[in-house]
């Protein structure tokens, strides 16, 4: 390539320096001025509500979030509500997590239904809904801390439906009560994650408009019981 050539490809034009040499002065000028510092947050800043009464601060963050929260008085109402709602859901096979206290539940809800047990692994993808236990109840937000140890990790992602089984004395106040247990109760020891899960999967992104079920399951539903 000719040297003319080559150095009229590399020059740049007046407009062209004119305008980076703007950039680069309120570049330079942002560089130095002086940003004070944030004041400090105040230590007595209240950011939620006090939970004065747990289970209807519980309830009433559930109607919020979107979920489905039925209060039954024993084992047998909560069978009878567990039935009603599978029977809600289209034909197709349930998992659930395998633990004593829900093989009990199933025998009289939904005796005909196809099980897989989270001993048997992984809930499959047509999975209708997932039953599980819980680790804690959060009151101050409405909100579930589940584990591995809760069926697995897919279990509370893949079906369209989660059904959550708990009782009334696993309510605590807020987030740090839940972990400070969960730590000390080696649970998070345990297991190799945690989540909180704070009403069914939504997302508003487009148009603001909101759809239930963008990354989980789009309906939620916690069977809280009072008895233990």
């Amino acid at each position: 390539m000719p040297q003319a050539q080559a150095e009229a490809q590399t020059k740049e034009t007046p407009s062209e320096n004119s305008s980076r040499d703007r950039i680069l002065q309120q570049i330079r000028a942002g560089l130095r001025t002086v940003v004070p510092e944030p004041p400090a947050l105040a230590s007595d800043r209240v950011i939620f509500e006090p939970v004065a009464n747990p289970l209807e601060r519980f309830q009433q963050e559930c109607v919020l979030n979107l979920m489905e929260c039925a209060l039954t008085a024993d084992r047998a109402a909560s069978a009878r509500q567990l039935s009603q709602v599978l029977q809600s859901l289209p034909e197709g096979e349930i998992f659930v997590q395998d633990d004593p206290s829900l093989r009990q539940l199933i025998e009289v809800a939904a005796p005909g239904r196809p099980i897989r047990w989270s001993s048997q692994g992984a809930p499959a993808e047509a999975s209708q809904a997932t039953i599980t236990l819980a680790d804690a109840l959060i009151a101050q937000t409405g909100s579930i801390l589940v584990t591995a140890g809760c069926g697995g990790r897919g279990a509370s992602v893949i079906a369209p439906c989660h059904i959550v089984y708990a009782t009334v004395d696993q309510l605590v106040p807020d987030l740090t009560t839940a972990l400070s247990r969960a730590s000390r109760d080696g649970i998070l020891d345990r297991n190799s994650f945690a989540c909180v899960i704070s009403g069914s999967s939504r997302t508003a992104d487009i148009e603001k408009i909101l759809v239930q079920g963008a990354h989980g399951p789009r309906r939620l539903v916690v069977i809280l019981q009072r008895e233990s």
